[in-house]
């Protein structure tokens, strides 16, 4: 997958501490002059209050911290104003940010609603610069829309995964006719000789039509 660079998205209802959603932007803005930020709501007060403290939020930090955080504000930062928390939720997953925090109410609700994310921070008492620094979650974590496929760096990323078949003669007898078929269809005619030997062994009388044509 892609790596980087880092984006966070905030979901955020009328529950939610405009300053607290502000300073978290604010603080996942500052990774780098392109690193988005998104703020996803259904209310248009808390919107345009967190848009009005963001500057002045920026412009209190150091400048190299500034400077960043300035450039991913202007250019790559969105506010997104939803009908409702079902509407806020469908647009987190096609957004699928590498970071997602929720500061809304029910928050049982959103974790069984929401499935893309690489990692999700529920409720103001956490924040993704916990996950960065202290609380010892994975922070090796899909970007750009990776989290729509795939989670975090974990130990299944290390795993082997093999496969395996096996079939009885009759279980095998559709599953032969639609591969000597579909490799017919396709030119493969050494494909569907493999299917066609075993179906000419196990069944020696009965007849299949297994030119691929209709």
């Amino acid at each position: 997958m892609i790596a980087g660079p880092t984006d966070s998205l905030i979901l955020a209802d009328a529950s939610a501490d405009a300053l607290v959603v502000a300073t978290d932007l604010v603080s996942q803005a500052e990774h780098g002059y392109n690193s988005p930020v998104w703020l996803v709501t259904d209310d248009r007060a808390l919107a345009q209050k967190v848009m009005r403290m963001v500057p002045a939020l920026i412009d209190d930090l150091p400048e190299l911290n500034r400077e960043n955080a300035f450039a991913a504000w202007r250019d790559y930062a969105e506010v997104i104003l939803c009908s409702d928390r079902a509407e806020m939720a469908a647009v987190s997953d096609d957004y699928a940010p590498e970071h997602l925090t929720v500061q809304a109410e029910d928050l049982d609700w959103w974790l069984e609603t929401l499935t893309c994310y690489g990692s999700l921070f529920l409720g103001e008492e956490t924040t993704v610069s916990y996950g960065d620094k202290a609380t010892g979650t994975n922070h090796v974590l899909p970007t750009s829309g990776a989290a729509s496929y795939t989670g975090g760096l974990s130990v299944h990323k290390y795993m082997k995964i093999v496969t395996w078949q096996r079939a009885t003669r009759e279980g095998s007898k559709a599953v032969a006719e639609a591969t000597a078929r579909i490799s017919r269809l396709e030119g493969m005619e050494g494909h569907a000789r493999a299917a066609d030997v075993r179906l000419a062994k196990y069944f020696p009388d009965e007849i299949f039509d297994l030119t691929g044509n209709d």
